[in-house]
């Protein structure tokens, strides 16, 4: 099964907890504070491995969570760092944003890596917090709760070349002539119910990749037909083989078809006319196929190329194949994604978010919530009274004491911040 578009769910390791330990050694003198930090969590990485071409491990794993950092030892030794979780995908995947629908990596080449997700960073041991006021603090940290984020993967081929054309015009079969790809062939339409890839080899030696993808309809920009799932395909491909059934055999006029497809192509992405683009006049060993060529020929412009072929008779083919090389080596990759000019880039002021926001709940109680807060609450050992206080001077410096005295907060009151509850004094 050909898997080329799927979901998923990444989190990030979080930080490893710091320790709260003092030096008692025998015959040692001056102990004091000796907790270590917390090790790092491992990050979410993505990387491409050639051997793979589908996304078919995805369909059964769609949930991947990193280690958390090893938490802080005594005698100021650090916890160890977590390996980070690599998760490997073919080449042509497209990271996306599922919650946003932003690119954020276009992975294409083998041993290429992103980091998706980073991993929270580990708490502080109790030794990072002495002060000459308080030489043997008993304030540590907890690890940094790490990210999580849901991603959408999909997959685009890389082929050089892309046979396109109307169901049943004989690109499968035209593929299994040129290469060694077995696709399935049969005389229905959409025999091709996913992507075939061949490796071509012309007779100046030079050789490349051509795809093979599901018939289009009318409508296939809309989704008709397989429409959107497979037009994607053709995005990475540099020289577009259209094939025309030439015999008429199904009724269609080839100009017509010729027409519609380039249409659906303009329709789903301006940019793929762009590309070099050859037709393959195919099954010209069919009757009548020569009258139509001539009254096909009269229509297209004069600098489109057109190849009179057969893929039962292995005629024509040669000279197409030759043609489409010579193409490749002319033209560079084109630009996945459009790419503003320096000048044309605005740049907008976003205001930064809020670091707490303060409600009044139907209990009557004051909810303080906001990332920030949030962060430094989880990070928080609330049982030791000095960490205690210190999260308390942290609220008082953020303004939220001042905020809540400003909702009418007063002395007695239930302040709650995620599941904790504290009562509000003055």
């Amino acid at each position: 099964m050909f898997i080329d578009k799927v979901k998923i769910y990444v989190k990030a390791g979080d930080g490893g907890d710091g320790m709260v330990a003092f030096r008692r050694e025998a015959y040692v003198p001056d102990g004091g504070p000796a907790g270590g930090d917390g090790g790092r969590g491992g990050d979410i990485v993505f990387e491409v491995d050639e051997g793979l071409r589908t996304l078919m491990d995805f369909r059964y794993q769609k949930h991947f969570k990193a280690k958390r950092g090893e938490d802080g030892r005594s005698k100021n030794q650090h916890g160890k760092n977590a390996e980070d979780l690599v998760i490997y995908v073919p080449p042509g995947t497209t990271l996306r944003d599922s919650d946003t629908g932003d690119v954020i990596a276009d992975l294409t080449t083998h041993k290429e890596r992103f980091t998706a997700v980073r991993g929270g960073r580990g708490g502080k041991g109790n030794t990072r917090f002495t002060t000459p006021a308080n030489p043997a603090p008993e304030i540590k940290e907890n690890g940094e709760p790490a990210l999580e984020r849901n991603i959408e993967l999909e997959l685009k081929l890389l082929a050089d070349a892309g046979l396109v054309g109307f169901p049943s015009v004989g690109k499968s079969t035209l593929l299994s002539v040129v290469s060694a790809a077995k696709p399935k062939i049969g005389d229905y339409h959409f025999t091709t119910i996913q992507p075939n890839l061949g490796v071509v080899e012309s007779d100046n030696g030079s050789s490349f990749v051509m795809a093979d993808l599901p018939g289009l309809i009318e409508g296939a920009h809309e989704g008709t037909g397989l429409g959107q799932q497979f037009l994607r395909h053709i995005e990475r491909t540099r020289v577009i083989i259209h094939v025309v059934d030439m015999s008429g055999f199904e009724g269609r006029d080839p100009f017509e078809d010729y027409e519609t497809i380039n249409e659906e192509l303009r329709q789903y992405n301006m940019r793929l006319l762009e590309r070099p683009q050859i037709i393959a006049a195919n099954k010209m060993d069919m009757p009548g196929a020569d009258e139509n060529l001539a009254a096909f020929r009269e229509k297209v412009p004069d600098d489109v190329s057109v190849y009179p072929v057969s893929s039962l008779t292995k005629g024509g083919l040669t000279n197409m194949l030759r043609e489409t090389a010579e193409f490749l080596e002319q033209t560079p990759e084109f630009p996945l994604y459009e790419e503003q000019e320096e000048s044309k880039v605005v740049y907008r002021y976003q205001k930064p978010e809020s670091p707490f926001t303060i409600t009044r709940a139907d209990d009557g109680a004051f909810e303080i919530s906001g990332a920030e807060i949030e962060k430094i609450f989880k990070m928080t050992d609330m049982s030791k009274d000095d960490s205690i206080n210190r999260f308390s001077r942290k609220m008082r410096q953020m303004g939220i004491d001042e905020a809540l005295r400003k909702r009418g907060a007063e002395d007695g009151d239930t302040v709650r911040l995620l599941d904790f509850e504290f009562e509000f004094i003055e």
